[in-house]
């Protein structure tokens, strides 16, 4: 599933139970499994059992077959070679569309679920590295247009947005779905709804890096997330951000990348240029009350750019604080964040 992989070069460092006291009550449990092509793990504390991870997972399973780009049967699948024609699909898929338009919307297009055929062209997941002719992503280009989308009730349709001629002609003049961009956001939301209907007061659900949280640590002190430092190790972080009962997303021009002739390539597409977007943001860590907000709006950063991203979190709904890295290696921040940077320890809001 292109849902930004990355499972070995995590966004974030979690800092999860170090620094628990005798406050600690109850049980904690923590479990990590491969799901949306990473490694998932979901950490529960106090009267907590293992069938509550064990639904969790499955449930984040579920919303992969239904979500995936790749995967033969699930609804974007079958939307995707619909030719054109009404797909009935889950109401969670109609959930998830609708927020990626809005997301369309927000960016004047610049954030664009029809994105699809020129995801799969570039195919970042696949672990090689080259870049697609300028002919194939023209013809990818001409598919690419969100107000082709189309929700009657359940239903979603795809309508053609050109005429021109394709590669093959037939279905390839349809444009393609890829929710990847924020479908483990609104995988997470749903995980928490399901872990707090259970009662489950304090937990940490890591997808990949895209972190949900639910209360505070066993011992009551705020979950530390580190902010990965762009292009660094694995273990080099620019401070952390001290939560409790909020999401923290990540999106960078580090992650799901290659090289060539020392140029960068990563998989955050400009639906203009078909190329990898450029902007003065290289890093963007949002933290919102939804995860699935925190997702588009952290791509849509690298997207636009500061100035831009910054008008928009003044007016997103959920929105809470954001650090931002810029190209330059300068850090900015917005709204109400703990955010403890490196060397001396020293709290910023």
């Amino acid at each position: 599933m292109t849902v930004r992989q990355g499972a070995l070069c995590l966004t974030l460092l979690i800092f999860l139970l170090s620094g628990c006291a005798d406050k600690q009550q109850g049980e904690v449990l923590s479990e990590t499994r491969l799901l949306l092509d990473t490694f998932c793990t979901i950490t529960i504390h106090g009267n907590v059992n293992m069938d509550m991870l064990d639904e969790a997972f499955e449930l984040c399973a579920e919303l992969e077959a239904l979500f995936s780009i790749t995967m033969e049967g699930s609804d974007i699948w079958r939307i995707n070679f619909a030719g054109g024609g009404p797909v009935t699909v889950d109401p969670g898929t109609i959930e998830l569309i609708t927020a990626g338009l809005e997301f369309s919307g927000l960016s004047d297009g610049m954030f664009d679920i029809t994105i699809g055929r020129l995801s799969r062209l570039w195919d970042f997941g696949s672990g090689e590295s080259f870049v697609p002719s300028g002919f194939e992503i023209e013809e990818a280009l001409k598919t690419v247009d969100f107000a082709q989308v189309h929700i009657d009730g359940n239903t979603v349709q795809l309508t053609m947005p050109h005429e021109q001629p394709h590669i093959d002609g037939g279905d390839n003049r349809y444009a393609w779905l890829d929710l990847g961009a924020i479908a483990k956001g609104y995988i997470g939301d749903r995980i928490a709804e399901l872990l707090i209907k259970h009662g489950v007061s304090g937990a940490l659900i890591d997808l990949g890096g895209d972190v949900v949280t639910i209360g505070s640590r066993p011992d009551g002190t705020p979950w530390r997330i580190a902010v990965k430092k762009p292009f660094g190790s694995m273990n080099e972080y620019l401070g952390v951000l001290e939560v409790t009962g909020v999401s923290v997303i990540s999106s960078g021009t580090y992650e799901r990348r290659f090289e060539i002739d020392g140029k960068n390539y990563h998989h955050i597409l400009d639906p203009n240029t078909g190329m990898p977007a450029i902007s003065d943001v290289i890093s963007a860590t949002v933290v919102t009350g939804s995860a699935l907000s925190g997702e588009g709006l952290s791509t849509i950063a690298i997207l636009l750019g500061s100035e831009r991203a910054s008008e928009i979190f003044e007016k997103a709904p959920g929105f809470i604080g954001a650090v931002l890295v810029l190209e330059s290696g300068k850090v900015l921040r917005f709204g109400d964040v703990m955010f403890v940077t490196q060397g001396e320890g020293k709290r910023e809001k």
